[in-house]
């Protein structure tokens, strides 16, 4: 999934940007949304976020796995949810 819809994408979204300095390259960084800055909808280039990290870049892939949770007595095993 690309990174121009800002409803794809929500805070704990497993994610790949690309960093300011990086757009010659298209070189990825991987990381977890920690805010959304883009207010618009879309965005053409990507949605920009900051990661937990700190870095700020426009994502452009978001990654299925969103949440991955460890099962509790009589509950079913880790289950991943995704879009």
């Amino acid at each position: 999934m690309d990174g121009t819809k800002r409803s794809d994408i929500r805070p704990g979204s497993h994610v790949s940007i690309v960093l300011k300095k990086d757009q010659r390259t298209n070189k990825l960084t991987a990381g977890i949304v920690k805010d959304i800055l883009t207010k618009s909808p879309t965005h053409p280039h990507g949605i920009k976020v900051r990661l937990e990290t700190g870095e700020i870049g426009r994502v452009k892939e978001i990654s299925s796995l969103i949440c991955t949770r460890q099962s509790r007595p009589g509950e079913p095993s880790a289950e991943e949810i995704s879009f």
